[in-house]
């Protein structure tokens, strides 16, 4: 059978084998079935939000329950990096269990090393290896993970302290004057400098490098005159004179700390031997 065109008897038109309402109403149904299912698939933002909130009333395990669901949903992606963040941040600080949190930011970073919450998890990873396991060597090796991985943080700084600090732990003072230099020279603006400058300026006196602390004493003085380690900074070069030999001269220094040092017995002692060693010399 063929279909014909038929004139509509009243002038207006073939009339649609179709209701006209059919097509529009179809369409309408779709959209909202996929703005339900938008709605109920969130990504897991609304589990992650309940799950954050489960942990800031301290309910813990509930708060990792939820994680994990989120986690089995979606093993990938942003829901699952933060959750993998979160967990490691309840064992860590919650309940003061860091070798299982240091395995979630692990985790999260072989997920993704250049995700939103890598950064943290990386800086957790050094801190809890540095002070919790007290594996110097590894702690070294995760500072400096985060000064090659996210210079863009503006923290290379602080993270080269660290590994100079390290270094002075171990008692390696060679490599962690070698640190602070490193520090002094690259990020000589940051806060930290100056006590980078200061903590070398020690650590060379340690080393019998007086010659050196005297350069750096300069350099000290000039740039942060109002220091608060000003006298111990002072201190340092007074032993220093004392050691060469240049008694008065060292003499006048200590005695010029009488009112600042922190540690006035040993200034005191100080004082006491070297007017024994003057009098000797007489």
């Amino acid at each position: 059978m063929i279909w014909r065109h038929r004139k509509d008897p009243s002038g207006r038109g073939t009339p649609s084998p179709f209701p006209r309402s059919a097509f529009p109403l179809s369409l309408l149904a779709l959209f909202a079935a996929i703005l339900l299912l938008s709605a109920c698939d969130d990504g897991g933002e609304q589990l992650l939000q309940r799950a954050n909130d489960e942990w800031i009333k301290g309910r813990n395990h509930s708060a990792i329950e939820m994680f994990k669901t989120v986690l089995k949903k979606y093993p990938s992606g942003p829901s699952a990096e933060e959750a993998l963040f979160r967990l490691g941040e309840i064992y860590h600080f919650s309940l003061n269990d860091s070798a299982k949190a240091i395995i979630f930011f692990q985790e999260l970073l072989d997920l993704n090393r250049k995700g939103p919450f890598s950064y943290g998890a990386q800086k957790h990873i050094a801190e809890i290896v540095e002070f919790g396991f007290k594996d110097y060597n590894q702690a070294i090796i995760e500072y400096q993970n985060l000064i090659n991985n996210y210079a863009g943080r503006g923290e290379n700084a602080n993270h080269q302290f660290r590994i100079a600090s390290i270094y002075y732990k171990i008692q390696n003072y060679e490599q962690a004057a070698a640190e602070l230099d490193v520090l002094l020279e690259k990020y000589s603006d940051s806060p930290i400098a100056e006590e980078a400058e200061f903590k070398l300026i020690e650590i060379l006196y340690a080393l019998n490098r007086c010659d050196a602390v005297r350069t750096h004493y300069g350099r000290y003085a000039a740039k942060y005159p109002g220091s608060r380690h000003r006298a111990e900074v002072e201190f340092v070069i007074a032993s220093c004179l004392e050691d060469e030999g240049h008694l008065q001269e060292a003499y006048e220094r200590f005695k010029g700390l009488e009112n600042d040092y922190q540690y006035p017995p040993l200034l005191k002692m100080k004082l006491e031997g070297i007017e024994k060693r003057i009098q000797k010399k007489r």
